[in-house]
């Protein structure tokens, strides 16, 4: 009568068949009477002001409907007042079609509404701007001089800033016996998830909004439009039942849901907003970055100082910082330390988070320094690594919940061949390529939002899950199906969880690597508290064997309750319906961090990561032809879609090294390849055989279902892992990504 556990196994995705057979639909996928296309027009400038605007042309042409621009924008939106999202840093949102200025190139300047989306397409080709032009700043390296410290909101508890600086830093690296100071250079990059960002909204009449959007966060969205324009929370209804990958560019709301639902509002119609690929340039990206790092040591091996400086870019109008500083000392132990972040506002959009927003960056840059200091010390990188080998958290003074990083090190070292390796860069070759070998360390937090979710039994005995958390092609529904039904003792088949809708019980938005702890421990409250409610239903039921039991002296199997003391008494849980008239049992419960009991600990997500490339001998070209990932999670829940994450991670690690970047033209302001042709990212060909480890680790503190994220630890080493192994494989260490072929000349 009974099933074995779901948890741990390697479940396929439940809405897979949907998502390859084209069932599910995406946001601009939902069909509308009547429904209107706006299409956005985009500021061809990088600054100034909108001198004079001609729609002439545009509203002489036949299923045009609307011209909006800030000239005749409908009253509609709370425009003089500042509003917000949860993920917003300080200082002025953007605010579309607020006035005549423009703040960045590519910035939303009109939109054209028509009966059909080629219409306002075409139409938004026969506009006419007139623009006053002024000098702009567009470029990282080319203004260090303005750079300043970040408004005050940068401390939060996610993006915390760097620690004070202990002991003597400056006289302590001064007088080193080993010294390693060098500078890193990173690139733009954009998120470009497949999904254009695209929002329909279907007016209901009455103040009443469905919206369906590209999001990260339902419930966000429906603050956001609700607050903007004046509405009841309860009237605006946010869905994203499929999102077609997000990595952090869905946090926050995007300009089209904005234009879309004032459209929406001022005509009194349905409205569908889709950006063009281009137009995804035109907000979202990982900001460019200049880190400067000083690591001493002892003779052997020990570190005495570590010292990193960061200048990274924002826009002129809000303060977005991502924790980068800081990474060094939560895993290596130093007495003296200097952490610094500097901002440069310059007239460009804001950046935004984009997976492990901060760390890829940072252990990029702390990694290789570590690699270049075990050179100069003639130590293996990897015994450096455990020479400074902490269980605690340096930086805060606090042991971890748990850390397997040890294990990940000699676990990934040994399925990789570590000790086949050559020390003497250049040393290994293969035919007409040289071989190099290189490894990093990946540390990432281990996040945990409230959430709430609602628990039923329904008539027919199935286990019914709202929340209104998204899913943005991670496996969130299959992961959060598996929790549940072991929860209940049941099979998948019989567990329904229903998710990306704003109307359902309370989640965050869907990044940092935090749902799986965060919806997932909320429905394991949740199920438990249902447990108890049947257990006492069942006992008022006549001659009921389960009269005055306790829910710990019962077992959930197979759609019954058995008495662990007599495995043959049993009822069913549709029984138990039928004597509740027919009517569900049901909890609502919150699911909440254990801040008071883990303020003495820090959280933290391990890994390790080895990688081997090639680099031919004659055009410089690098290729990783193998690679191994050893991750230390908590609890996996389900290895297939954690190692998906994993891999993805990996392969995101090799983008960032060796292809991904977006080029700004100084002279004009503006990204140059904004477009997927030009926007290199690896194809199959430039992927050789991965492998991702999850190494045992066993928390019981951090949550009570043990886990941590695997979104983003699969990234934060591979940059530095690869940088390393093309050290070893040329002599040459290159600090600026992505790595080109000609540098390698």
């Amino acid at each position: 009568m009974g099933i074995d556990k779901i948890v741990g196994k390697p479940i396929s995705r439940l809405e897979g068949r949907e998502k390859v057979t084209g069932m599910a639909k995406y946001a601009a996928e939902y069909q509308a009477d009547n429904l209107l296309h706006g299409y956005v027009v985009s500021s061809p400038i990088t600054k100034g002001r909108i001198i004079d605007i001609d729609i002439t042309k545009v509203i002489d042409i036949p299923g045009v409907v609307e011209v909006i621009s800030h000239k005749n924008r409908p009253k509609l939106a709370w425009f003089d007042l500042q509003y917000t999202d949860m993920d917003a840093p300080p200082g002025t949102v953007f605010k579309p079609l607020y006035d005549e200025n423009i703040l960045y190139n590519g910035q939303p300047i009109a939109l054209i509404i028509a009966k059909d989306f080629e219409t306002a397409r075409y139409g938004s080709t026969q506009i006419i701007f007139k623009f006053e032009e002024q000098d702009f700043q567009t470029v990282l390296k080319d203004n260090l001089t303005r750079a300043r410290p970040a408004k005050k909101g940068f401390a939060t508890a996610l993006k915390p800033p760097p620690p004070p600086p202990t002991g003597d830093f400056e006289n302590a690296f001064e007088n080193a016996a080993i010294k390693v100071e060098s500078e890193f250079q990173h690139g733009t990059e954009h998120h470009n998830p497949i999904e254009l960002f695209a929002t329909t909204t279907i007016f209901e009449g009455n103040g009443k909004l469905t919206i369906y959007d590209k999001t990260q966060g339902t419930i966000n969205n429906q603050l956001f439009v609700a607050n903007l324009f004046g509405l009841r929370y309860k009237d605006v209804r946010v869905l994203a039942p499929f999102v077609g990958g997000a990595f952090g560019s869905g946090l926050r709301p995007q300009y089209q849901l904005f234009l879309c639902v004032m459209a929406a509002l001022h005509l009194k119609r349905n409205v569908r907003v889709v950006l063009d690929r281009k137009q995804m340039f035109s907000f979202s990206h990982r900001p460019p970055a200049i880190q400067k790092l000083r690591f001493a040591s002892d003779i052997n091996g020990r570190i005495t100082a570590l010292g990193h400086e960061v200048f990274a870019e924002t826009s002129n109008f809000e303060d977005y910082t991502e924790p980068t500083a800081s990474w060094s000392h939560r895993l290596y132990a130093a007495p003296n330390t200097l952490f610094e972040h500097h901002l440069i506002p310059l007239d460009v959009y804001t950046p935004m988070d984009m997976r492990a927003p901060g760390g890829s960056t940072a252990l990029h840059a702390i990694e290789c320094t570590m690699d270049e200091l075990s050179y100069k010390l003639k130590i293996d990188p990897l015994d450096l690594r455990l020479i400074n080998y902490s269980d605690m958290d340096p930086s805060a003074e606090k042991p971890y919940t748990s850390k397997a990083l040890r294990a990940c090190y000699l676990e990934a070292a040994e399925k990789f061949g570590w000790d086949k390796r050559s020390p003497e860069p250049g040393s290994m070759a293969r035919g007409n390529k040289l071989v190099g070998y290189g490894m990093a360390t990946g540390i990432w937090d281990a996040f945990q939002f409230p959430a709430r979710v609602e628990a039923m039994i329904s008539a027919d005995g199935k286990l019914i899950l709202n929340n209104a958390t998204t899913d943005i092609g991670t496996g969130t529904l299959t992961i959060m199906t598996q929790i549940a039904a072991d929860e209940l003792g049941l099979n998948i088949a019989d567990v329904d969880f229903r998710y990306g809708d704003s109307k359902k019980p309370f989640s965050m938005f869907q990044g940092g690597s935090a749902t799986t702890s965060s919806t997932g421990v909320a429905i394991v409250i949740a199920a438990r508290a249902l447990r108890k409610k049947l257990v006492r239903k069942a006992g008022e039921m006549k001659d009921s064997p389960f009269k005055n039991v306790a829910a710990e002296q019962v077992v959930f199997k197979g759609g019954n309750l058995l008495l662990k003391e007599d495995m043959k008494t049993f009822i069913s849980l549709k029984e138990i319906i039928a004597f509740n008239a027919g009517r569900p049992i049901k909890t609502t419960n919150m699911g909440k961090p254990h801040v008071l009991k883990l303020r003495k600990y820090s959280l933290a997500t391990h890994s390790a990561s080895f990688v081997e490339v090639e680099v031919d001998k004659d055009l410089g070209v690098v290729t990783v032809t193998r690679a191994v990932t050893a991750v230390a999670a908590g609890k996996i829940i389900n290895p297939k879609t954690a190692r998906s994450q994993i891999l993805g991670s990996m392969i995101w690690g090799i983008s960032k090294t060796l292809h991904e970047e977006t080029i700004m033209d100084a002279r004009l302001g503006k990204y140059i390849n904004a477009n997927l042709g030009e926007y290199h990212i690896p194809v199959h060909a430039d992927i050789g055989e991965l492998e991702v480890i999850f190494t045992e680790e066993k928390d019981d503190l951090i949550n009570e279902i043990g886990t941590k994220g695997v979104g983003e630890i699969g990234l934060v080493a591979m940059p530095a892992a690869i940088s390393n192994a093309i050290y070893h494989a040329t002599g040459k260490r290159i600090n600026k990504l992505p790595i080109h072929f000609d540098e390698l000349f």
